[in-house]
């Protein structure tokens, strides 16, 4: 288990086994989550939204009319 310090300023240290697992580098921002409970959940934005821009191609041969998508209105 690893642990750090909150210094009076509220910052804290990020211990080198945890910087090391995550791949964390200077930078590398950090996503806090206080929990219902209160556990606190932090995790490492390593990805913007938009590095997923083009993951997902289009099956070929299956075009869907503008129509069909606003099925709604």
């Amino acid at each position: 288990m690893a642990e750090s310090t909150i210094t009076a300023k509220g910052q804290t240290t990020v211990p080198a086994q945890v910087r090391e697992r995550i791949g964390a580098v200077p930078g590398t921002r950090l996503v806090w989550h206080v929990m219902p409970d209160g556990s606190v959940i932090v995790r490492a934005k390593t990805k913007s939204i938009l590095d997923l821009a083009g993951i997902l191609k289009a099956p070929k041969g299956k075009h869907v009319p503008v129509e069909a998508m606003n099925a709604w209105r």
